[in-house]
């Protein structure tokens, strides 16, 4: 069978098992797929499908540090580098003689050999080239930040040999899901929102564990199989796992972050959409200020079927697990910077559900798209259009447009950098100190010896953010201990009760807010 027709079957097998209509079109599609890495002609056209995701055929991309410590820990034998970009060899063989013995950095520094043979010399016979690189930066001493960087930094090009056992699309499937077979073809509707939200999931269930950290390695194995990355899934954290059913076999998978990797503000979540346990799309949520900041994808496979349906579960979901008031998608999603969302029309996909920018000046170019679709519903917006309309977040409900809030991070980081340069300039350490004791005190917390280590992290990382805060010390106590409880979930074991009490808060929310737009003076 043609390359091309392979992959077609393939696929075919991929939907049905995610939407068969009866218990003979699922044995049959399991069949398919169980065999498939055997098949005699994907055996001979394995490198005509390199990096399509079927079992039994390689992957090459450029992993960030997180997956590519995960891959090498979990398929040592099978990820090597792919030395055919060697545009990063002169940057690895540069780095090399940090990353062994003394011994071995002198001679390494004397011969002058190109990296791939100066690997070749340094690793075991029974460790790939690979697998030695990342076990060395593994070693390097410092924090994770520091191997992150330097990893990151060297911008390696790996190949993920497609071998039984190791991440494939094919094989791909969490058994703890909710299963339904389907009556009919994929919803295709698009939905109103305001009604559709208030309809609550079946149930959200938190994972124990184990089964928490199988879905973080699915979510994951989904990523790789399509030469993608998520820091939300590569930083996922086993023990914040939330099953939630939606009834009629579609499930979302909300996986948390470890605590040392979670954004300053906003509380990030990554969702895996799963039909009947397989993955169709992914999502990302950043969760503040009543509002869930949407990235919003349907896998290849799945698309132009019930993407408008799943989307507005989706928003239901979210409102009934965070609380959530508003929805916002940020520029990227909409084409900025983004080609494959300015050659889908995503803007308009959100348009339709009634989402609208939030910058005045692009309203009204809006206006004036949505008119001309208004009067000749086969009008297209040119790519000049909507690379202008994807300037700016778009805002659900539009309302929300006076009164909303996008977490403003870049605001308040600058705003926050201001106020530890004044203090201390370089001395970026002692300027935190400071922080940390005046909030200590303004907050009423006589000890830390009941934090724990990742609740006391995020103590010394909200100091600054607290110690801006105009008038702290004189909120009423209540006001204060439950200051206290947000910064302490914050390093909990769910983000999520973070954005509850932040949001429920009656007074931090607006004066966080008030410090991405006036710089408080230093007191």
């Amino acid at each position: 069978m043609h390359p091309k027709a392979l992959e077609r079957l393939h696929e075919a097998a991929c939907f049905r098992r995610a939407y068969p209509r009866n218990a003979t079109e699922l044995a049959a599609a399991r069949r398919v797929l169980a065999a498939f890495h055997r098949r005699p002609d994907l055996k001979r056209h394995a490198e005509a499908l390199a990096d399509s995701g079927i079992a039994g055929t390689p992957i090459h991309y450029r992993f960030f540090w997180p997956m590519a410590r995960w891959l090498a820990n979990r398929y040592p034998a099978s990820l090597t580098i792919d030395w055919r970009e060697a545009e990063f060899a002169g940057r690895l063989a540069a780095v090399l003689p940090l990353l062994v013995t003394p011994a071995e950095s002198e001679a390494l520094r004397r011969a002058g050999l190109p990296a791939r043979t100066a690997i070749e010399r340094l690793r075991a016979k029974r460790e790939t080239d690979a697998t030695f690189l990342v076990r060395r930066i593994e070693a390097l001493p410092g924090d994770d930040a520091v191997r992150e960087a330097t990893h990151d930094a060297l911008d390696v090009a790996y190949r993920l040999d497609g071998k039984v056992g190791g991440p494939s699309r094919t094989h791909a499937f969490f058994g703890g899901a909710p299963f339904a077979f389907r009556s009919g073809p994929p919803d295709r509707s698009r939905p109103d929102l305001a009604s559709a939200i208030l309809v609550p999931p079946r149930s959200a269930r938190e994972l124990p564990t184990r089964d928490g950290a199988r879905l973080v390695d699915l979510a994951r194995a989904a990523m790789v199989t399509r030469s993608r990355d998520l820091d939300a899934f590569a930083h996922g954290d086993a023990r914040d796992v939330t099953l939630v059913d939606d009834g009629d076999g579609l499930a979302f998978a909300l996986i948390g972050v470890v605590p040392e990797r979670r954004l300053f503000l906003p509380a990030v979540y990554g969702a895996l959409t799963l039909r009947n346990g397989i993955p169709i799309g992914y999502v990302q949520l950043d969760v503040l200020f009543g509002n869930a900041e949407v990235s919003y994808n349907t896998f290849t496979s799945f698309r132009g079927g019930e993407a408008g349906f799943v989307f507005a579960r989706l928003l239901a979901v979210t409102r009934h697990v965070f609380g959530v008031r508003t929805f916002s998608i940020e520029p990227y999603q909409l084409g900025r910077g983004n080609d494959e969302g300015i050659l889908s029309g995503a803007w308009w996909f959100y348009a339709h559900f009634g989402f609208r920018p939030r910058d005045k000046k692009v309203s009204r170019f809006a206006r004036s798209e949505l008119a001309k679709r208004g009067r000749n519903p086969g009008y297209r917006s040119s790519r000049r259009a909507l690379l202008r309309l994807a300037e700016t977040h778009v805002v659900w409900p539009e309302k929300a447009l006076q009164g909303g809030v996008v977490t403003p991070t870049v605001a308040i980081g600058f705003a926050l950098a201001a106020r530890l340069a004044a203090a201390a300039g370089a001395d970026r350490e002692a300027a935190l100190a400071a922080c940390e004791k005046r909030v200590t005190s303004r907050l009423g917390v006589r000890s830390l010896r009941g934090f724990s280590p990742d609740e006391r992290l995020w103590w010394r990382r909200f100091a600054p953010l607290l110690d801006a805060i105009p008038g702290l010390a004189r909120w009423t106590p209540e006001e204060r201990r439950a200051v206290v409880r947000v910064v302490r979930a914050k390093g909990g074991r769910r983000e999520r009760d973070y954005v509850r009490l932040f949001d429920a808060h009656p007074r931090l929310p607006a004066a966080v807010a008030a410090l991405g737009v006036a710089l408080p003076r230093m007191r």
